[in-house]
C-alpha cells in the first residue's frame, strides 16, 4: 500500500516550526515560492510563541 505524501505546504509549515523551536533565524527559509515561504514563516512564528510559553524540544 502506498503512503501518501503530506502536501508541500504542511511540510513547509512543519519545517519552519522545527527551525523556530530550535532557535534558528527566519533568514534560513529554504523556500522560494510565496505560498511555501509564508507557510514556513507561519510555522516559525508559531514556534517562537511556543518557546515564549516554555515549550521546547531540547
Amino acid at each position: 500500500m502506498k503512503r501518501q505524501k503530506r502536501d508541500k505546504l504542511s511540510r513547509a509549515h512543519a519545517k519552519g516550526y522545527q527551525a523556530g523551536i530550535n532557535g534558528r533565524s527566519k533568514d534560513i527559509c529554504p523556500f522560494q515560492t510565496s505560498d511555501a515561504r509564508s507557510q514556513w514563516l507561519g510555522g516559525w512564528r508559531e514556534a517562537l510563541s511556543d518557546r515564549q510559553l516554555g515549550l521546547s524540544y531540547k
